[in-house]
């Protein structure tokens, strides 16, 4: 057994313990939790900061790994979603090269503290990586078509690749609002309604977004031409995306909104009123690359919804790092305590991903990982504050 002791320790469940104590066995089970030196067996490691469970990255795409530094800043996400495209498209990646990125990104998520994560797939080519991962992997498939002709063949295409994952957890989910045409919400929806499957959906990144639901104006008529997809059907809804597709999700499954950059208070009330279980994901670093404009997360404390963070891919982000999402919240919303971003880092996804009976918490019995978190300023995170994994 092992015993780390520092200046707090954060167990999720309960209240930061100062000079807390955790015991842990040779296979990082939690056998203890205490301030009582009196009740440990053997030697103590002296730790200073802070000891949090592993973190939960419930928003990454690691197959996009080996853009990373290929895409500009800051041109919004129609021109992002473009230049990924035009990438898939024209440019022949050596599979070799695709699969070391993923390598490299995983244990960049690794040494980073992750211990779980949910994971956007559009291929199976992360497969081999995910099985071979220290880390828990749900992945994520995603069916994408805009064209309602073609929703039947583009779904079935997806159970197709769902079952490249197996026996991984794997489940089938719409992309998004824009690329996702409501008769294969429809297929997705019949599918989680009759079996486990979790949802994740890329939600209101952009102002266009919204214009183009409630106006059909906009950029993303420019992507539909740059895609030759014809959206003479299409008719304006009259309100904002999130507001048209929630009544086209199951009841029956978990749904992760991830990025949320653009949705407001009343979009936050519209979703209430529905009997969905819908949880929120932030990616504040990959929203400031992207569209250089961040959620307003202030709006979501508070509101009875479980709120979980992503780092978004590495087409995206500098880095996979949860403490540095976890930075950029606290730098632009101070008034959110560092407890706080710990549950929406750990214990939060875990629930979401359901894995919460091992992850997320350090309740004995548990195996969520240890993290160790230095550099902090009165419980401020600091330019100076790293995480070092202890188990």
């Amino acid at each position: 057994m092992k015993n780390f002791k520092a200046d707090y320790v954060f167990p999720i469940y309960a209240d930061p313990i100062p000079n807390g104590i955790v015991t842990v066995d040779d296979n990082g089970k939690i056998i203890s939790v205490t301030d009582d030196p009196s009740t440990v067996t053997g030697d103590i490691e002296q730790l200073s900061g802070i000891i949090t469970p592993g973190f939960v990255n419930t928003h990454c795409h690691l197959e996009l790994s080996h853009m990373k530094d290929r895409i500009s800043p800051g041109n919004g996400l129609v021109n992002f979603v473009k230049e990924v495209i035009t990438m898939r498209r024209t440019v022949v990646a050596d599979p070799q090269e695709v699969t070391n990125a993923a390598i490299a990104a995983d244990k960049m998520m690794y040494d980073n503290g992750i211990v779980a994560v949910g994971d956007i797939s559009n291929t199976d080519v992360t497969a081999p990586v995910k099985k071979e991962s220290k880390i828990y992997y749900h992945t994520f498939v995603e069916a994408m078509s805009f064209v309602p002709e073609r929703a039947q063949a583009v779904f079935d295409s997806a159970l197709e690749t769902l079952q490249s994952f197996k026996p991984l957890s794997v489940s089938i989910t719409p992309h998004a609002p824009y690329s996702v045409s409501k008769e294969l919400f429809r297929l997705i929806k019949k599918y989680s309604d009759d079996g486990k499957n979790l949802i994740s959906i890329h939600n209101q990144e952009c102002e266009d977004e919204n214009k183009f639901y409630r106006y059909k104006l906009g950029e993303f008529n420019d992507l539909y031409k740059f895609l030759e997809i014809d959206i003479d059907y299409f008719k304006p809804q009259a309100r904002n995306s999130v507001q048209s597709i929630v009544p086209l999700l199951s009841n029956n499954q978990e749904i992760l909104l991830v990025h949320n950059t653009c949705t407001n208070l009343k979009d936050i009330y519209f979703v209430r009123r529905f009997d969905k279980r819908v949880n929120w994901c932030f990616c504040p670093n990959a929203n400031l690359y992207i569209e250089k404009r961040l959620p307003k997360i202030n709006l979501f404390v508070d509101q009875g919804f479980n709120i979980t963070l992503g780092t978004d891919s590495l087409a995206s982000n500098y880095g996979l790092s949860i403490l540095s999402e976890m930075a950029t919240i606290q730098k632009n919303f101070p008034q959110i305590a560092i407890s706080q971003l710990l549950k929406w880092a750990t214990i939060n996804g875990a629930e979401f991903l359901g894995i919460d009976k091992k992850y997320g918490t350090l309740s004995p019995g548990k195996t969520p990982g240890l993290n160790l978190i230095t550099g902090l300023d009165t419980m401020k995170i600091t330019p100076e504050t790293q995480v070092k994994r202890l188990i």
